[in-house]
């Protein structure tokens, strides 16, 4: 397999997951209907088996012994946690707010993990 094409399909996952979630924190915050509708319940599902596989072959591609693909991996956990609050777990909307916000500040210490190849993030 081409590292870059999973590298570059991997990058594109991630950026349409966040743009999805961030669309879908928002319904669910504002109280929409739209967060019913069949595809916006199955298209992150999509997106993110995408994201998550190929995110699995890149760190069997570059050695997951790497600490820093550890420190990534706790990090995804975390934003899957804070992102169902988000979604559909928090009881107010004001919680979901607080939780979706959480979740993306939690996705951009991740995005700074993987351009920094460290767990510092973007404090490296």
């Amino acid at each position: 397999m081409n590292y870059l094409a999973i590298k570059h399909l991997h990058i594109t996952a991630a950026v349409l997951s966040i743009l999805f979630f961030v669309l879908r924190a928002y319904w669910s915050v504002a109280g929409s209907p739209k967060l019913q509708a069949r595809f916006v319940r199955i298209a992150p599902h999509v997106i993110d088996t995408v994201l998550l596989v190929c995110g699995i072959i890149l760190a069997v591609m570059i050695g997951p012994e790497q600490p820093w693909i550890l420190a990534k991996l706790i990090g995804v956990v975390l934003y899957i946690v804070i992102g169902t609050i988000a979604i559909k777990r928090g009881k107010t909307p004001g919680a979901r707010a607080v939780a979706a916000v959480a979740a993306v500040l939690v996705f951009f210490y991740i995005v700074g993990i993987a351009i920094n190849h460290n767990w510092l993030s973007w404090f490296a």
